[in-house]
């Protein structure tokens, strides 16, 4: 087993009256980690408490085995993407880039910064003002600079917002090589199949609660298992094709709401592979067919109850 990178020990921080994170313990070795939760989850923080940009209000921080606040020196092997624009939008990229070099105590940084833009597939215009740049090209400005100086850590906050799937494809292909030379990679989302292409570990965050923690596969299945509902409008009243839903065992409760049809079911693939043979059966002609509370706020409340009654 690898000796731990990131540590986290009941770890809490908040703002005001505002709690981002709350009695968090994990630990990341080397490779890729996705951290993913919806916006405003506590991603955010985790991250720059794993960089020491902040310090926790509570519990320990340690990332290469110290207290990145008290150990400066941690810094040089921290490569960070932030959620904001790129520094100095008025400078080149290769000159954002090299001043990011220079102040890494990069040797020949203006070198090393026309590798790192190659690295992103921005060569062509790395003379070009960073300012005028897109949201997808800027995205790839912070992922050159946070790579110029050949960092041990990378802690990457939504790298993937704006750049179109070509560019999605090389990022994650990039990511996945630097994981398996041995280097630690952390990548925040809140859409599960970008975490899912790239890393082999998932951290859940909910409102500043880690609620679930394993392998990519573990997660998604938690997440596919879970109680769905779905809204049915049928032409008629609906009382027949609830009948023999619920006759077929593929729900678990049915209700009718506004005149329509809203069913629970536990295992929505089976349910979609009966529905249509059942509303053929008893002659219903459907007219709607809509999850309810599937939103991705939904999916992470859902972990986050499961995670409290599996600690009462």
């Amino acid at each position: 087993m690898s000796e731990p990178v990131i540590e986290f020990e009941g770890v809490s921080h908040w703002y005001g009256d505002t709690v981002a994170v709350a009695d968090v313990s994990f630990m990341v070795e080397p490779g890729v980690t996705g951290l993913l939760g919806h916006n405003g989850a506590g991603k955010s923080t985790a991250l720059k408490l794993c960089g020491g940009f902040v310090t926790p209000r509570s519990g320990n921080v340690r990332v290469f085995g110290v207290d990145p606040r008290r150990d400066p020196a941690v810094y040089r092997r921290i490569g960070i993407v932030p959620d904001d624009s790129p520094p100095w939008p008025f400078l080149s990229a290769v000159d954002v880039v090299a001043m990011c070099a220079t102040l890494r105590g990069v040797e020949n940084p203006r070198a090393a910064a026309e590798q790192a833009l190659d690295d992103v597939d921005l060569s062509d215009v790395a003379g070009r003002t960073v300012g005028g740049f897109s949201h997808g090209m800027r995205q790839r400005v912070k992922l050159a600079q946070a790579l110029v100086h050949g960092p041990d850590l990378l802690l990457l906050d939504e790298p993937l917002n704006g750049l179109d799937p070509a560019q999605r494809r090389q990022v994650v292909d990039r990511l996945r090589s630097l994981g398996e030379q041995g280097k630690t990679v952390i990548i925040s989302s809140h859409v599960l199949h970008e975490v899912d292409r790239t890393a082999a570990r998932v951290l859940v965050l909910v409102n500043g609660h880690l609620v679930a923690d394993g392998e990519t596969l573990e997660i998604r299945t938690l997440i596919s298992d879970r109680p769905r509902s779905v809204r049915l409008a049928a032409a008629d009243d609906g009382r027949s094709l609830a009948r023999e839903l619920v006759s077929a065992g593929v729900v678990d409760a049915v209700r009718f709401e506004d005149g329509e049809l809203v069913v629970e079911t536990a295992d929505i693939e089976r349910f979609s592979r009966v529905l249509p043979a059942v509303a053929q059966s008893t002659d219903t002609r459907l007219e709607r067919v809509e999850p309810v509370g599937d939103d991705l706020e939904s999916v992470y409340a859902y972990l986050h109850e499961r995670a409290r009654a599996r600690a009462r």
